[in-house]
């Protein structure tokens, strides 16, 4: 069984993570329904970096204009968008 730590985290067990095909740096959708909490794994690579894309036009306006993720992008970003599009791919060759 599954525990929340102290800053509300839960690790999910492996065999539900690969079932699911949830990898490191896969974004999850979490809601509630039926008075049950639910994980679900974003399968759309887009639709993620277009939401990384506003979380980070909104989170960081001081810094004026940011650099489209496709050309130019800093090497963690990159890498973040590469293991995004590698779960996706991955998920939907299953």
């Amino acid at each position: 069984m599954a525990k929340v730590d102290s800053k509300g985290r839960i690790v999910l067990p492996r065999e539900v993570r690969e079932r699911l095909g949830i990898t490191p740096g896969t974004e999850v959708e979490i809601h509630e329904e039926d008075g049950k909490a639910v994980v679900e794994p974003e399968d759309n690579p887009e639709q993620i970096i277009e939401r990384m894309e506003q979380l980070v036009a909104e989170t960081s306006p001081e810094r004026g204009e940011t650099t489209p993720l496709d050309g130019g992008a800093d090497p963690i970003a990159q890498k973040h968008r590469d293991a995004i599009r590698r779960g996706a791919e991955r998920n939907s060759n299953e």
